[in-house]
């Protein structure tokens, strides 16, 4: 019984597309016969122009008058009554095609808000695969599978093009609408307006890895010229690694806001999606993104989980990682340099990357975060507290002399703590006693956590 309403919703449609076809034909014969009738009427004047003209040039101007005034009348009359004639034919007619035409349009309305209201019902995203003919073509939908479908007469055929995202009617599957290209919500896109608002200065140390992003990706954006000068291209790809909590995505996020250009954002494990070509395709949406929107960045963070090395894959996820990678050193390959796209990818397992991603070519720069030293602390340190309310008794030499291996996220949970621990006791001014407080809450917590995983 559901086949039997599918059929007979689908069979609707199929009226409405056909009945809106055949509306915009009578439409154009209407305005064509008006046009006709217009043209002939004008032309008949003009004949009745001309033989008055020849009537008045062969009369003998020296007729008595009252029969040159008989003359006149009776002719008078006569063309006076064609006249009146044709012009109420032409009323008559004009009429009538005025009011055709406003059943007409009145009933193309009708079918327009029908077609509206079918695309206004809840519709499924499928993906355009081939076109057969102006009516029918091949669509993929989420569920995987590929369809013979019916395209909607109104729609515009030559947007519908491989890989383009369209809109399905849930029952029958016909191509309804035409998605735009950016529809995909899983790639963010940050225009200049929505920069992250950080900065150089909010970044403790990491002097040389703020050099190296200087030269490989300010420079080619902001001046051009001077590697042109030089005779050298600038680097495309930059990958920067090393442990947790060293500053790599602040970094970028600092870079982003400098620069002025469009940020495209991105984690690697989005691209893994549950139906295969899924992930591929993406990886085309956002390059296509970053070169329609160039000047731009391509950041992809946590790029490990689609670039491990390759091996001889037994499931199909695994193919379809491999699958992602591929995708994505096609991309890299076919690149353009002086499109004005910058690669950025963030990674702590470099180690375990492909070794096709990182030869030079595609990831021209290499960038190491380790973990800071006792110059590094110290930076990190001062940017840090500078932002707090703290008291003149605290020396941040204490903890920048003691030889534990924390990061820059150790520093900032440790600064953290120190002021929950004020605020427990009800005060506004951090003591020093707080910092040590703080300094061994989360260092014996992180030593304690690495014991269990040691056991």
């Amino acid at each position: 019984m559901r086949n039997m309403d599918n059929i007979s919703k689908y069979l609707k449609e199929e009226d409405y597309y056909i009945k809106l076809k055949i509306l915009k034909k009578q439409i154009d014969v209407l305005n064509i016969q008006v046009g006709r009738t217009r043209a002939k009427a004008q032309a008949k004047m003009e004949r009745r122009k001309g033989r008055k003209m020849k009537m008045r040039k062969g009369r003998k101007m020296k007729m008595r008058k009252g029969r040159k005034m008989k003359m006149r009348k009776g002719a008078a009359s006569v063309h006076s009554c064609m006249y009146i004639r044709i012009t109420y034919e032409e009323a008559f007619h004009e009429e009538y095609i005025k009011e055709e035409h406003k059943n007409l349009k009145r009933e193309l309305i009708r079918s327009k808000n029908e077609i509206k209201r079918i695309q206004s019902v809840p519709l499924i995203i499928g993906q355009f695969l081939d076109i057969i003919d102006n009516n029918y073509g091949i669509v993929s939908s989420t569920a995987g599978s590929n369809y013979y479908v019916r395209i909607l007469s109104t729609l515009n055929k030559e947007e519908l093009k491989p890989s383009v995202s369209v809109a399905l009617h849930r029952h029958s599957h016909s191509i309804v609408n035409i998605l735009p290209s950016e529809s995909d919500s899983s790639i963010q896109l940050l225009q200049v307006s929505e920069r992250p608002n950080v900065k150089y200065t909010d970044l403790g140390g990491l002097d040389t890895q703020k050099q190296e992003m200087r030269e490989a990706v300010e420079l080619p954006l902001k001046s051009p010229e001077l590697y042109e000068k030089i005779g050298i291209e600038p680097p495309m790809g930059i990958l920067i690694y090393g442990p947790p909590g060293t500053g790599k995505t602040m970094l970028v996020k600092a870079v982003a806001n400098e620069t002025q250009v469009t940020f495209i954002g991105v984690v690697g494990s989005e691209f893994v999606q549950k139906y295969l070509g899924e992930g591929p395709r993406m990886v085309r949406d956002v390059f296509r993104l970053a070169r329609e929107n160039s000047p731009s960045i391509i950041f992809i963070d946590e790029v490990d989980a689609i670039a491990t090395k390759r091996f001889d894959a037994q499931t199909g996820a695994d193919r379809e990682v491999q699958r992602i990678l591929l995708e994505l050193l096609n991309q890299m390959d076919g690149f353009d340099k002086s499109t004005n796209v910058k690669v950025i990818m963030a990674t702590n397992r470099a180690d375990t990357l492909d070794p096709a991603l990182l030869r030079p070519g595609r990831l021209d720069r290499k960038i190491e975060f380790p973990l800071p030293d006792r110059k590094q602390k110290r930076l990190i340190f001062q940017t840090i507290i500078s932002k707090m309310n703290v008291s003149s008794d605290v020396n941040i030499e204490n903890f920048v002399v003691r030889t534990d291996k924390i990061s820059a996220a150790d520093i900032a949970a440790i600064a953290q703590e120190a002021g929950m621990q004020a605020i427990r006791k009800n005060r506004y001014i951090i003591t020093s006693n707080d910092f040590e407080q703080g300094y061994r809450t989360h260092v014996r917590k992180q030593l304690r956590d690495f014991e269990f995983y040691n056991i």
